[in-house]
């Protein structure tokens, strides 16, 4: 799901000269004319959405704007290929014995793409401007939810002052935890931890993430030109600490989420890669040497307003999600694009050996919901008892449905096949489009009845998607509630034994799939066109595509 910026003619038309991010040693940045001939020698064009709603780590929320984060900022540790936690801005780390204190080892020498030295003293900066509520970071509860004294918005006022960060030396940063949280390593990869250069925000107020003149990043990339509406250009950041693995001078970022537009670009050679393919297109692309297609952690589902009757009733809810045949949906209607999802958890998340997969471990090895098309005729019976037990026989006495959508994607097909789904448990569904902004304003007021919802993994653990239907959390927009599940949860987040941890998610997982405030729908895959002359680019399971090691033949 992808943010519209707002812009602000006022703001674009800013233009700061500001001193050296960290005052200490520094040496002159290239210009950004230098930087542009430069990254013309080797630039890989690239096309993820439209324009982004920040690229401020603090402040992005969507998936596009956070591919481009992941190049020109860096995290405490970042993934690798295999999806494993390795080193990033830190090159070691330790965590006390109660758990409760970690300990990051900055690189030594670590620069701003200005030239001036990036510290600890960065990193608390930044936690700590991520942590005020004046900020409104919607990722903070996401990194800092265990961080001693952190309070999330919704729970009030909090100083950040007091959070539990601090750095004794110039490179070291000590987190302090309210609770063990055996997965920070994890947490701290997300961008939205990043730093921040505190010189750079504070004189230049919000508009220092929308020029490029004040754009300063510690990643392998560093922003040269942004053309709303049309591109985003990168160039290699010659202080990044790993700058001799970069082999690309830069990258350029297509500004679109127009199918169609993307794809004439990828066929015109324009592009060297895209992820918005027309769906009218992949079945004659499936052959293709230049179409990929590989899984992602994320889940496409259904959202019920479990606080508004009938809806209140997991029997009804439960009905509903037994007559969608989820194999038909993830093969005629997304085209094998998607993958049919009987649970909430899917592929690419391990289990607590790290290896196995959590979802092969889940409820003795079966899926909650079977998603083989041999057994869609048992479910649907199984539906029409539930809603009898419930209390509407062939949906006698049943409200009209109203199910909200956007008209993008495959949002509009499975709108109408739902009206036929549940139709034949003789319920009528009416369809209410609405403007993205629209939508949002909708998921979070809670004026629904059904919606749509998306999302992926920041990072390869069941707490990603199962944190969603916690009560406090703030993405979750249905409203769910249960002690018990709370509780499982609150395990998880809290024990420092790993079997332990992740026994309390699968029963967390066995609870939500009885009580089903949610649809599971279908896992997603990610598809794009790929030129192969563009090389070493990897995709990650979070759904991410990582440039750090591509290569462009001349």
């Amino acid at each position: 799901m992808k943010h519209h910026l707002k812009w602000i003619a006022a703001v674009l038309a800013l233009s700061l000269s500001l001193t050296a991010c960290g005052g200490a040693s520094s040496s002159s940045a290239p210009s950004s004319e230098a930087q542009a001939s430069a990254s013309a020698q080797k630039q890989a064009v690239v096309q993820f959405g439209p324009d982004p709603d920040s690229l401020d780590p603090a402040l992005n929320s969507t998936v596009d704007g956070a591919e481009m984060l992941l190049h020109s900022f860096e995290a405490l540790t970042r993934v690798d290929q295999e999806g494993r936690i390795v080193p990033g801005q830190a090159e070691s780390w330790e965590v006390s014995e109660d758990g409760m204190t970690w300990t990051f080892h900055l690189r030594q020498g670590l620069k701003w793409s200005d030239g001036s030295d990036l510290t600890a003293a960065d990193y608390v900066y930044s936690w700590q401007r991520m942590a005020d509520p004046n900020t409104a970071a919607p990722y903070a509860a996401t990194v800092l939810e265990a961080v001693k004294n952190f309070e999330p918005i919704s729970y009030g006022e909090m100083d950040p002052a007091e959070l539990g960060v601090s750095a004794p030396d110039a490179n070291t940063f000590v987190v302090e935890l309210e609770y063990p949280c055996s997965y920070f390593d994890k947490v701290v990869s997300v961008i939205a931890s990043a730093p921040v250069c505190q010189t750079v925000v504070e004189e230049a107020g919000e508009a220092w993430a929308l020029d490029p003149s004040t754009y300063v990043s510690n990643g392998a990339f560093t922003m040269t030109e942004w053309v709303p509406g049309s591109h985003i250009t990168y160039a290699k950041n010659p202080h990044y600490w790993d700058a001799d693995s970069v082999k690309l001078d830069g990258l350029k970022f297509l500004l679109t989420a127009d199918e169609n537009a993307a794809y004439a670009s990828y066929e015109t050679g324009e592009a060297d890669l895209v992820i918005s393919v027309p769906t009218e297109e992949i079945p004659s692309l499936r052959e293709n040497a230049d179409f990929h297609m590989e899984p992602n952690t994320g889940l496409y589902y259904l959202v019920f307003q479990t606080q508004k009757a009938p809806f209140d009733n997991a029997d009804v809810r439960r009905a509903l999600s037994l007559a969608v045949d989820r194999s038909y949906v993830a093969e005629n209607l997304m085209q094998n694009t998607y993958s049919a999802a009987g649970s909430l958890v899917g592929p690419g998340i391990p289990d607590a050996d790290g290896v196995t997969p959590f979802q092969d471990n889940a409820n003795g090895g079966e899926e909650y919901i079977s998603t083989d098309p041999a057994d869609a005729q048992a479910n649907l019976e199984e539906a029409r008892q539930l809603l009898a037990d419930a209390g509407y026989p062939n949906g006698e006495g049943f409200p009209v449905v109203e199910y909200l959508i956007v008209d993008s994607g495959y949002n509009k097909v499975l709108a109408e096949y739902l009206q036929s789904a549940w139709g034949e448990l003789g319920i009528t569904v009416e369809v209410r489009e609405a403007e993205w902004q629209s939508l949002v304003d909708s998921y979070f007021s809670g004026d629904f009845d059904v919606t749509f919802a998306g999302w992926s993994c920041d990072y390869a653990d069941p707490s990603c998607l199962l944190n969603l239907f916690c009560t406090e959390n703030g993405n979750n927009i249905g409203l769910y509630s249960n002690p018990e599940y709370d509780a499982c949860m609150e395990t998880a987040r809290t024990t420092t034994d790993v079997e332990e941890r992740f026994a309390a998610m699968h029963a967390a997982e066995d609870i939500l799939m009885e009580d089903m405030p949610f649809v599971p729908v279908a896992f997603y895959n990610d598809y794009w066109m790929q030129s192969p002359d563009l090389t070493g680019v990897w995709h990650s399971a979070s759904g991410y595509w990582f440039f750090h090691t591509a290569d462009l033949a001349a």
